[in-house]
């Protein structure tokens, strides 16, 4: 019995390698192409979060991976996301929050909440799906692909619908990155007004660092904070929509087997465990209880193995379903952002001193 038990990791192992390595190597053409992008024009205007996406659908145009591969680039696209999700844990740092002042956290939070059902309103009477609607809301409300990429688990989001997603988004997050600093001219925004808004409507760390950077070292520092206490909201917002998930699904099995459905809930169905492990690592990071050394290594590795899933989504992609989705997903991500925007706009002059 007992060597039954140890075969079986090993059984495991072999069954996903063919196609966790099929990831990993899509991983590493969209790492190249990202060099190359940094070699060519001085940064990269598509990520290799994205770049693996779209590498491993046109992997996947021209050839279907067979059952053989099957279970690695499904282990991929879903346990490697998950573990990638735990480690984000260790990258929030709430006493930079804290450092920012009631008020502006108090906005933040407000906005994102308020982004959030307004964005999945409009894809919805786009006639999305509620599970696209509900990736492209918390990408543009929080952090974009980096959202999208740790809702998609919590929500069950069929690969088409990520990679739809990430695709506008990433493409228009571009957009923004140029905007921001035209805009912060054209509406002679203060060093501290241009941060706070770049950090409020600009989707990645990195982007905001590079839409700020024009603009002066006051706006790049405030938008930075703003923007952590935007990623901030990703952990509270996963585990709601992980509860109201289980009780959608819960009332409809009650419907289907024409039961109440009254039992107790699985503990791990109300808060998967994955969430669990980014909210307890979020907290031993905030309370002081991690090695500061161990923060930029589990920030790395939650990169390398968000890009090893993303090619693994890009491998499950059907493009039709996706240019099906276009005019739609692309209505509601620049409708979105749009209100966003204003929505910035508004706060920043909530919080101007009188």
């Amino acid at each position: 019995m007992s060597q039954q038990v140890m075969a079986a990791p090993f059984r495991f192992a072999v069954r996903i390698a063919p196609g966790l390595a099929l990831c990993a190597a899509v991983a590493l053409v969209a790492w190249a192409l990202q060099g190359v992008e940094v070699r060519w024009f001085g940064r990269a205007w598509l990520e290799a979060l994205v770049l693996a996406i779209l590498a491993g659908a046109v992997v996947r145009t021209v050839w279907t991976p067979g059952a053989a591969w099957t279970p690695g680039v499904a282990f991929s696209a879903k346990t490697v996301l998950e573990i990638a999700v735990v480690l984000l844990g260790l990258t929030i740092n709430a006493q930079m929050i804290r450092e920012a002042g009631a008020p502006l956290l108090a906005g933040v939070a407000g906005l994102v909440a308020v982004a959030i059902l307004v964005s999945y309103g409009l894809g919805r009477a786009l006639r999305l799906p509620p599970k696209m609607a509900m990736l492209i809301a918390c990408g543009n409300a929080i952090c974009g692909n980096s959202a999208i990429a740790a809702v998609a688990p919590v929500i069950g989001a069929e690969s088409d619908d990520v990679t739809a997603a990430i695709a506008f988004t990433a493409v228009l997050g571009v957009g923004v990155v140029l905007g921001v600093p035209l805009l912060a001219h054209t509406l002679h925004l203060s060093g501290h007004a241009a941060g706070v808004f770049a950090g409020l409507t600009v989707y990645a760390v990195p982007q905001v660092l590079a839409a700020t950077a024009p603009i002066g070292p006051l706006s790049l520092q405030i938008g930075a904070l703003v923007k952590l206490a935007r990623v901030l909201m990703l952990g509270p917002v996963i585990l709601i929509l992980s509860l109201i998930g289980f009780g959608a699904a819960k009332a409809l099995a009650g419907e289907a087997d024409g039961k109440a459905g009254s039992a107790r809930p699985p503990l791990h169905h109300l808060a998967p465990w994955f969430i669990v492990g980014f909210l307890l690592l979020a907290g031993a990071r905030s309370m002081g209880w991690t090695p500061p050394g161990l923060v930029a290594p589990a920030s790395a590795a939650a990169t390398v193995l968000t890009v090893v899933s993303m090619a693994a989504l890009g491998l499950c992609v059907d493009v039709r379903a996706l240019v099906r989705a276009g005019p739609r997903v692309s209505a509601v991500v620049t409708g979105s952002l749009v209100f966003l925007a204003v929505l910035a706009l508004a706060l920043i002059h909530w919080l101007a001193p009188a």
